[in-house]
């Protein structure tokens, strides 16, 4: 297994103008005899998945998407490849930007990640593509070899994006 996962820490990078990440001890061991923590982070924070409505009002928000758009098998693709494969999330170890929106809009995955442009982003997310940002570690999977992810979000209302844990399983 593989962890995609940023870790999310007090004055960890967010996107400009996004809410600062705030962690705080709420009870100790001391005086509570267990301890919590209090969690302050915008929907987008590290690595999160985006829910169509995140850029498209009225489109699919995560609440509304079933369980199977958020796992599946996988494959790390190059935009130089002369073919991706269908059927399968697919991601990009690279940069990549809108030059590639028409090849996944006829491939259609369930989901899309990587460093992904905004442009890019908000052109799948406009066809139902969910997509997978803030991923670390991308270039430790195989290139042309399937895999299994895992990137469930929490079950929030009405939801725009959400943090989750980013596993590859090879």
């Amino acid at each position: 297994m593989i962890d995609l996962s940023l870790r999310i820490a007090e004055g960890m990078p967010v996107y400009p103008g996004d809410p600062e990440v705030k962690v705080k001890v709420a009870h100790t061991y001391e005086s509570h005899n267990w301890e919590l923590r209090q969690l302050s982070i915008g929907t987008h924070t590290g690595t999160h998945v985006d829910a169509p409505s995140h850029m498209h009002p009225g489109a699919a928000t995560l609440d509304e998407l079933p369980l199977e758009r958020f796992f599946g098998v996988s494959r790390v693709v190059r935009v130089e490849d002369p073919t991706w494969p269908e059927g399968r999330g697919l991601f990009f170890a690279e940069s990549v930007g809108t030059e590639c929106f028409d090849r996944l809009a006829l491939l259609r995955p369930a989901f899309v990640g990587g460093e992904l442009s905004e442009e890019l982003e908000r052109a799948l997310l406009g066809i139902g593509i969910v997509t997978y940002t803030g991923l670390q570690g991308l270039d430790r999977l195989p290139v042309g070899a399937d895999f299994m992810f895992y990137g469930f979000p929490l079950r929030i209302a009405f939801g725009d994006g959400s943090p989750v844990r980013a596993v590859a399983v090879i």
